[in-house]
């Protein structure tokens, strides 16, 4: 701001400032208190913060501090000078703001520049019309009387502060008063034919009509006015003359307006005063004199020297460009604009090739016939609403950027409503939107600048090409009060006078030479866009083409291609609109850029395609992708439409470029694209099929389209895959055609060994380089030397020797050779190789450097130059600077993982610990609370404390806890991860999930009150998270484990044993709540709690059983069961165990429950689904093999209840008749026949034809009596399986038949088991009649249709890829039992497959042409209809079999054939064929 108004009223100034601040003392001004619109603003203001917090979020404070901040200023110090209106020109659109000062009133100087008198009026504004006329008449008459009588314009003003008696102003400042009728300022001038006695028409000629300036005030809706007045004497008019007045004046007292008698006055100086009797003489003997000054001066008056012409268009590139030869390619720009007319239209090609974030359009009528309609033409916008910008609490910037498609698609602001909305955005008048658009106007400009974009990313640009109007202006005040200055702001206006209405506004806050500076003003339009055009990086519209089937190419226009915004598509004519001068200009920075390690761009490609630079090295791997890709593209029945070719390798070591040369090499020939972070998948699909099918006439003849993922789990990729085969299926493409190619670029510690698993689908790239690689390295290191130095190509140099350890270790000591230690630079680079170290793709965002470094950058062209002559040397050359391509936001990251590894250990040597880094960059409130890329940042902080290792993601093995915490307690102490976890969960808001990894920390390392302690703050928090409930329960049952060792070594009693027995069943306790937590979350599925309260069960039956008075007694086994099963209770523990004696006697009975529970959840869905599930910090610990878990649990369970009796009868023994019915229960638990998953799992034992024997015997011999619903099922299932194994020990079907009718006759009290058995035992004979059949298919469909229902409540909301149905038979070919096939009969033939490979060929289709196989599997008919498999066989009423794989079903109505299998969502369709 500038720095006072004049010299000379500075003293008057400072004692208005001194009775102010007395004031202020007694009551609080309204200008230093919040506005009400700034209130609201405060209240609507989001939280970027992770985690709830009571403090006012840091934007809004900042907001407000700098709102107040302001305010306070323009009150307490020197107040923003600006211009009078231009003197005596008609047509100028000019207003005033309120508070800025004028020039002080002056005196005659040259008689052409007017002379000025101020008057503030604020009291005679307020008067009746008569006595405001006579007031005004008298002050404008005198003024003119005076001026015309010297020869001199002059303005008087109306409603600017004229004297020291207005408390809290200054002189000159601008206040306004209000008027409601203009007509009583315009005639009060007709004072004149009754104030001139004579020369009436004279004074009419110089005084000219009043005009009425408006006064802008930002925290006022009232409407107020500067009124002024011209005088001209011209000389013509005023030769010779001497002017007396009578001026009007109204008296109270005759309450009319009287005239004082006739004077001469004159100006002296700054005032008019009358001319004196003794000096009339002289005055009107010096007539002569005046009027040859004022004839003189008006000669002069128009012969001044002409204004240079500006040379605007060199003006303009320097302000678009900052200063470069190009317009900037990452640069944002905020387009401010009013209304365009038609031919300003015609001329905004150059508009078409920015960048442009968004567009605050102030022309309700721009959609139908202004700017944006003709944008419309040729990008995609979305249409929104100041309101739009609003951001919810619960909403991160993340979150809302997405919402809005920022950085994808143009955002089109409509400031002022829009008339083709049928919603309510009407338009309003300037004060209405001052009242109700102001404060969203402001909301919408902070959340941009202090939150979305960095300062230095964007350029805000005003197009002003229609008369100004205020909402205009203060949208111009918001932007250069939250970007902290005009450095970025441009204004582009072609009609002058437009121009001069926004200038007297932003002069006041910016200076004159400033505004001045950064405006292009009077250039046509047409002479804009030809000139810009010239200075974009790309041609103007340039045209981009995608290969057809019939081997053609295609326009893709710029509109469509942005409607895929989730896609980066690759293009035959990719890059051509580069234009000539920007290759020239940039093309070996391209290049350097590339081989210090920066990401490959399509321009690397491009350049040297064309030969302006050396080729890019193909690798071993990019020949092995194209082989695969190739082998994929030739035509074969049998293809998948969707395929897969997967690309593991090390961090850095060239797969992304691999991958993307296999693109660029195929761009002619497929449509080619890469799928971009963070979107949809729905969405991602949604685009790829409107790839493919672009421009093409028939769905069914469409080039494949080759798509390019990067860095996406197992679980994406699946879920994207299914998507793209629905929308081939609904779109009834001809099975066998390829439609998609995902070609899956990830990273891997051991990408040789993925390759190993499955060699005709994955691809490894390496560090190590083959001979005939390192022969090319060589030869390119050789060419590359030529023209840089080693050190500004350090990747490839490293790369060309395979980063051995011992070079990459010689390499960094070398480089940090002479390395300040002590610096902030050095401590920069300590953080960023901290990070990359251990958080892949991580990096600090420059605006986060900049906060840490002391740097002062003056002017934002600069910035870039300060930031990087500000790094050592060191630094400069370690760090790649990288350019987010959605956001443009810039940030850096060290040259290579393995050289920040060697760097962090180098740099620590002995005198620092990774602790006390890590502790340092957590504790760093610069850039902790730094607001830009604050979402990133956290992330990857959270990510350094809490994401564990995972060999699914492509790490070297599993962790328990991030590898930090892991280094820190393997390489300090634990005591040293514990600190650093606990200031992580002060930092983070007392996040729940650090509490949860310092209780398993802490658990860890046997500090279990600490544990305990840190597992009940995170349950507080989240107490319905199922994960943390089972980290508590973990707390209780390490907890258990400690004590029981704690006391092995001695004899065991009630009462040395009474403290771990409560851990025990306070834990049991706690995986119970977790059970019920994941029950009632239908969007997760965790089983942890059931598992977990199984495992803890078994230790404590174990511990129990250990006891003297169960272990030492002849009868100990079985006093032991008595005590658990009944009411019985010995008296060696009656006293000790008094608390617990109720809830052990229901132990057998809630572990009875869990695993029944845990064998139903296995027999629905595949175990071997998840393998890659998402990484969450709230992961459980997993079970590896669930099936021979169970089994191996189940029969340790029954073990403690029937040990003596199962192991006689395993080594021949008869066992007593009269055996309890529990008792035998349990001997069937103990030898595997508890329940179908564990009877399933027996298959795999060699002895499983006598255990399943053993099983069948235990039974009663009057099964129809004595059986309950589980033991029909276990029996039955125990007979199916015994078949299998051994067909000539089959039991009649006819019997298990007439077993099952026992299942309850109400179908919804039937357990899942016994629906699904229904399926199997009565599916009928080829040998049935017709009667028997129809039957049988009546009991099937009834226990299908109540399986069908069970499903779905056991997926709860979860996607069916993510829990596929697990097939325990299949119909064969054989009678009665022996038509059952199980599953496992498959794996002898299979297991000579890797599992990769087996899953493959399950999900291709291929595995049912194995011989032997299809040679085990009976054909059912069927047909199709409308998509939906039917099988051929029941008459009364239709049988729809579920389809095991969905795009197998042919979209016409077929007569099909398929093979059946048996699962618990009823009977499926394998192998469907069409019958020829």
């Amino acid at each position: 701001m500038k720095s006072g108004p004049a010299h000379l009223i500075i003293q008057k100034r400072d004692e208005l400032l001194n009775s102010l601040q007395r004031s202020q003392e007694k009551k609080k001004p309204t200008s230093s208190k919040l506005t009400e619109v700034e209130q609201k603003s405060a209240q609507c203001l989001p939280t970027t913060c992770e985690g709830p917090t009571t403090q006012t979020p840091e934007r809004d404070q900042d907001v407000l501090e700098n709102r107040q901040t302001a305010k306070q200023q323009s009150v307490l110090t020197s107040k923003e000078d600006c211009k009078p209106r231009p003197f005596d020109q008609e047509g100028i659109d000019f207003l005033y703001v309120k508070n800025r000062v004028l020039l002080p009133e002056s005196g005659a100087f040259d008689l052409i520049s007017p002379c000025h008198e101020f008057k503030s009026f604020a009291l005679a504004a307020t008067l009746d019309r008569t006595r405001l006329q006579a007031k005004f008449a008298k002050e404008v008459l005198k003024f003119a009387t005076g001026c015309m009588n010297i020869r001199s314009n002059g303005t008087i003003h109306f409603g600017v502060m004229d004297s020291k008696e207005d408390t809290g102003y200054v002189h000159g400042e601008i206040v306004g008063i209000p008027i409601n009728e203009k007509d009583i300022y315009v005639d009060a001038l007709d004072y004149i034919e009754r104030c001139f006695p004579s020369d009436k028409e004279h004074v009419r000629q110089c005084v000219r009509p009043p005009r009425f300036i408006e006064v802008v005030d930002r925290d006022s809706t009232e409407r107020k006015y500067v009124v002024e007045v011209d005088i001209v004497p011209s000389i013509s008019i005023v030769k010779s003359k001497v002017y007396a007045v009578r001026l009007p004046n109204f008296k109270e007292k005759t309450n009319k307006v009287e005239f004082e008698k006739e004077v001469i006055l004159r100006r002296v100086g700054s005032k008019t005063e009358q001319v004196i009797d003794k000096d009339v003489g002289d005055f009107y003997q010096r007539v002569k004199d005046r009027d040859a000054q004022r004839e003189e001066a008006e000669k002069y008056q128009f012969l001044s020297a002409p204004e240079m012409c500006q040379d605007l268009g060199r003006k303009l590139t320097m302000l678009m460009t900052n200063g470069k030869k190009f317009i900037e390619n990452e640069k944002w720009f905020i387009l401010v604009t009013n209304k365009v007319g038609p031919d300003d239209l015609c001329n905004i090609d150059w508009l078409l090739n920015m960048n442009i974030f968004c567009v605050f359009d102030f022309d309700p009528d721009s959609k139908i016939s202004g700017l944006c309609s003709k944008y419309l033409e040729h990008h995609a916008a979305n249409m929104h609403f100041l309101q739009s910008y609003r951001v919810s609490s619960d909403t991160n910037i993340k979150e809302f950027t997405s919402n809005l498609n920022l950085f994808e698609q143009t955002s089109w602001i409509f400031c002022n409503g829009r008339t083709d909305f049928q919603g309510n955005e009407s338009t309003c008048d300037e004060m209405t939107w001052i009242k109700t658009k102001m404060t969203l106007l402001r909301e919408s400009v902070s959340l941009i600048c202090k939150q979305i974009l960095p300062k230095g990313t964007f350029q805000v640009l005003f197009l002003l090409t229609s008369p100004v109007e205020k909402p205009l202006l203060h949208t111009f005040y918001e932007f250069f009060t939250d970007m902290e200055g005009h450095e970025d702001i441009i204004c582009i206006c072609e009609s002058e006078n437009n121009f001069l209405k926004w200038q007297s506004f932003a002069v006041g806050s910016c200076g004159p030479e400033t505004v001045n500076n950064s405006s292009v003003v009077g250039m046509k339009m047409s002479h804009i866009n030809a000139t810009l055009q010239q200075i974009q990086p790309v041609k103007t519209c340039a045209s981009k083409h995608l290969p057809v089937f019939v081997k053609g190419t295609c326009l893709l226009e710029a509109l469509d291609e942005e409607q895929m915004y989730s896609l980066e598509i690759l293009t035959v004519d990719h890059c051509d609109e580069t234009s000539e001068d920007f290759i020239n200009e940039e093309k070996e920075n391209i290049e350097h850029q590339f081989y210090r390690g920066g990401r490959v761009t399509w321009l690397n490609f491009w350049l040297a395609e064309h030969k302006y630079v050396g080729e890019l090295i193909e690798r071993d791997a990019y020949h092995d992708v194209s082989k695969l890709l190739h082998d994929a593209l030739k035509w074969n029945g049998d293809q998948t439409p969707v395929h897969s070719i997967n690309i593991y390798h090390h961090p850095g070591s060239g797969g992304s470029t691999a991958a993307r040369q296999v693109l660029w090499n195929n761009r002619k020939d497929l449509r080619c694209a890469v799928v971009k972070p963070s979107y949809l998948v729905a969405v991602v699909a949604q685009h790829t099929v409107a790839l493919r099918e672009y421009e093409e006439k028939d769905p069914q003849k469409c080039l494949p389209v080759l798509l390019l993922i990067e860095d996406s789990d197992e679980e994406y990729l699946d879920e994207l895959r299914n998507e793209l085969e629905v929308a081939i299926k609904i779109k009834r493409i001809q099975y066998g055609t390829l439609c998609f190619i995902l070609l899956n670029c990830r990273r891997s510690h051991d990408p040789e060994g993925k390759c190993k698993k499955s060699p005709l689908q994955n691809v490894s790239v390496t560090h190590k380089l083959s001979a005939q690689e390192k022969r090319k390295f060589a030869g390119k290191l050789q060419v590359l030397e030529k023209q840089y130095e080693h050190k500004f190509i350090l990747t490839f140099v490293l790369m060309s020797d395979g980063f051995t350890d011992k070079y990459v270790e010689d390499f960094v000591k070398h480089l940090l050779e002479g390395i300040d230690r002590q610096s902030i630079v050095t401590r920069l680079i300590h953080y960023v190789a901290l990070l990359n170290t251990y958080v892949q793709n991580s990096f600090i965002s420059q605006s986060h450097c900049e906060a840490l470094l002391p740097l002062t950058v003056h002017l934002e062209r600069f910035r870039q130059h300060e930031f990087e002559t500000s790094l050592s040397d060191q630094a400069k050359l370690v760090f790649v600077h990288l350019r987010d391509d959605k956001t443009h936001i810039k940030s850096v990251r060290i040259i290579h993982p393995l050289v920040a590894k060697e760097i962090l250990q180098q740099l620590l040597g002995n005198q620092q610990t990774q602790s006390s880094l890590a502790m340092n960059l957590l504790c760093e409130p610069v850039l902790f609370d730094h607001r830009f890329g604050r979402n990133e940042y956290l992330s990857f902080l959270r990510a350094l404390f809490i994401r564990r290792s995972r060999i699914s993601k492509g790490d070297k093995n599993n962790s328990f806890f991030s590898p930090l915490i892991e280094h820190v307690c393997n390489n300090e102490n634990p005591g040293k991860a514990i600190e650093l976890l606990t200031e992580a969960f002060q930092r983070f808001h007392k996040d729940a999930f650090f509490a949860q990894q310092l209780a398993r920390l802490n658990y860890t390392y046997e500090h279990f009150e600490e544990a305990k302690h840190w597992a009940e703050t995170a349950a507080k928090q989240l107490p319905n998270n199922s994960y943390i409930l089972d980290t508590k329960g973990q707390v209780y049952r390490k907890w258990f484990q400690a004590k029981c060792k704690a006391i092995e070594s001695v004899a065991k009693t009630a009462q040395n044993t009474a403290d771990a027995v409560e851990t025990a069943l306070r834990a049991l306790e706690c995986f119970q709540e977790c059970e019920k937590a994941a029950d009632a979350d239908m969007e997760t599925v965790n089983s942890s709690g059931y598992f977990s309260e199984v495992e803890v069960g078994c230790s404590l039956l174990k511990l129990i059983s250990s006891l003297q008075v169960f272990a030492n007694k002849v009868n100990g086994h079985s006093e032991c069961v008595k005590y658990l099963s009944t009411d019985y209770i010995p008296e060696e523990v009656k006293e000790a165990w008094q608390p617990f004696h109720g809830r052990l006697k229901k132990l057998h009975k809630t572990m009875q429950d869990a695993l029944e529970w845990i064998s139903e959840d296995l027999s629905y869905f595949q175990t071997d689904i998840g393998a890659d599930e998402q990484e969450t910090t709230e992961s459980p610990e997993k079970i590896k093999h669930p099936l021979k878990w169970l089994a191996q649990k189940s029969s340790e369970y029954g073990k403690y209840f029937s040990e003596a009796y199962s192991t006689a009868l395993l080594q021949g023994q008869l066992i007593p008749a009269n055996l309890p019915l529990f008792q035998k229960r349990m001997i069937i638990y103990h030898l595997g026949g508890s329940n179908i998953t564990s009877i399933s799992k027996l298959t795999d034992q060699k002895d499983a034809v006598q255990l399943l024997e053993s099983i069948i015997s235990l039974y009663s011999s009057n099964p129809v009596k004595d059986f309950d619903q589980k033991d029909i099922i276990n029996y039955t299932m125990a007979h199916i399986t015994l078949n299998c194994l051994s067909p000539q020990t089959k039991a009649s079907l006819n019997f298990l038949q007439a077993l099952c009718h026992q299942f309850p006759t109400d179908k919804r009290k039937c357990l899942p088991s016994a629906l699904f058995l229904l399926t199997m035992l009565f599916w009928p004979e080829d040998d049935d009649t017709d009667q028997e059949k129809e039957t049988k298919y009546e009991i099937v469909q009834s226990a299908v249709e109540h399986l069908d229902k069970g499903y779905w409540n056991k997926m709860k909301d979860i996607p069916q890829r993510k829990r596929r149905l697990y097939t325990h038979f299949f119909l064969g070919n054989g009678n009665e039992l022996d038509k059952f096939v199980h599953k496992r009969k498959f794996e002898t033939i299979t297991k000579w497959f890797s599992v990769s490979e087996k899953r493959m060929k399950w999900f291709s289709g291929e595995a049912w042409k194995i011989p032997e196989i299809a040679q085990m599997l009976k054909q059912v008919s069927g047909w199709t209809e409308d998509g939906v498999v039917y099988l051929q066989g029941p008459k009364k009423k239709k049988f729809s079999i579920l389809p095991l794989y969905v795009p197998s079903v042919p979209y016409s109505n077929e007569n099909i054939t398929f093979y059946l299998g048996f699962t618990f969502r009823g009977p499926v369709a394998c192998n469907i064929i069409v019958k020829k």
